[in-house]
């Protein structure tokens, strides 16, 4: 599976299989991961749209609570996505994107028994829940795989559906920053453009046309940082009283780690933020970023019960921010150490 011929990002059996499923399928419903990111929004917005366009019956899925989206994804076109089963679910092929772990959508009726499960994703701990898995630990994003199945069925890339793939490429790669950054994935980007993506809009939104209390979020947290072992680790907390006093939100605090993986020196970044939601008040989120290939974070997150890449990882607790900082520093000098 590729953008270019004789590129491949997936194993060709298992692209064969779920391209099939997708073909054959009449019915489907789509989900992604709960907390979903750039790529997951953007894959499961694209994998909609291109099933549309093949005359598919397409429906997708989030939780209530997951609205409204970040700043940044507001402009994506969600509105008729479901927040409930529909009552023919029975019928549907469930679609997951860009979801490692069956457990991130925590939502019964979709691991009915006997439910037929076709999982795309890209991360390297996934760990392979559906009946049918395409699992392209090469690609630099859901997208890409999106993309590649897109071109398998045939499906136009219209501007609406390469927008969305575009989102989702370019926040999993960093804004192709990352080491996931591949020659596949800039030829991606490339065809994306040539479809109709007008990528400064796309930057525009994602990265500049963000609230005033972000900006004052970020304030908080560069006020807070602290370094660690030599500065092999640069930490930042955020506090229920940081959010309360900005007028910020919970999502205001995306982006914030990729400033402190910016500083010289840092291994690891660490943003420690008090989660708000009632049912989460005590809990903590920790976001880890590595800057090469000397750590690998989400064996950190894992251990402590969260997931994700190598050099972008995180997880939820209800440590306090000391601890979280000690046993992450803990992780680090374990993986670091000759």
């Amino acid at each position: 599976m590729s953008v270019v011929e004789g590129e491949t990002v997936a194993p060709q059996g298992e692209l064969d299989q779920v391209v099939e499923e997708l073909r054959h399928a009449d019915k489907l419903l789509l989900t992604t991961h709960e907390n979903p990111d750039g790529d997951a929004l953007g894959s499961l917005l694209g994998m909609h749209l291109l099933l549309q366009q093949l005359g598919k019956d397409s429906a997708m899925y989030m939780s209530p609570e997951e609205f409204p989206l970040p700043h940044e994804y507001r402009s994506m076109d969600f509105g008729a996505i479901l927040g409930a089963p529909p009552e023919d679910i029975g019928d549907r092929l469930v679609v997951f994107l860009d979801c490692g772990n069956i457990d991130r959508m925590p939502v019964g009726f979709l691991r009915r028994e006997g439910s037929h499960i076709v999982n795309i994703d890209h991360h390297h701990d996934n760990t392979r829940f559906g009946t049918v898995n395409l699992v392209a630990i090469g690609a630099s994003s859901t997208a890409e795989i999106v993309f590649g199945i897109a071109c398998e069925l045939g499906a136009e890339i219209t501007p609406e559906i390469g927008d969305a793939l575009y989102v989702g490429l370019v926040t999993d790669t960093g804004r192709f920053m990352y080491e996931n950054t591949s020659a596949a994935a800039h030829r991606m980007a490339a065809e994306l453009i040539e479809a109709g993506v007008a990528p400064h809009r796309v930057h525009r939104r994602l990265f500049e046309d963000l609230p005033y209390p972000r900006l004052l979020l970020l304030a908080r947290a560069l006020g807070s940082v602290a370094r660690y072992d030599d500065g092999a680790i640069t930490v930042a907390i955020l506090t229920c009283g940081d959010f309360q006093e900005t007028g910020a939100v919970e999502t205001d605090s995306e982006g914030i780690v990729d400033h402190l993986r910016a500083v010289e020196g840092t291994a690891v970044a660490v943003l420690v933020r008090d989660l708000l939601c009632d049912d989460r008040r005590g809990w903590r989120k920790a976001s880890l970023r590595a800057t090469d290939g000397r750590v690998d974070v989400s064996h950190i997150a894992r251990a402590l019960g969260g997931g994700g890449h190598r050099q972008a990882a995180g997880f939820s607790t209800k440590l306090a921010a000391g601890e979280i900082v000690s046993t992450v520093r803990e992780h680090v000098a374990a993986q670091l150490r000759p």
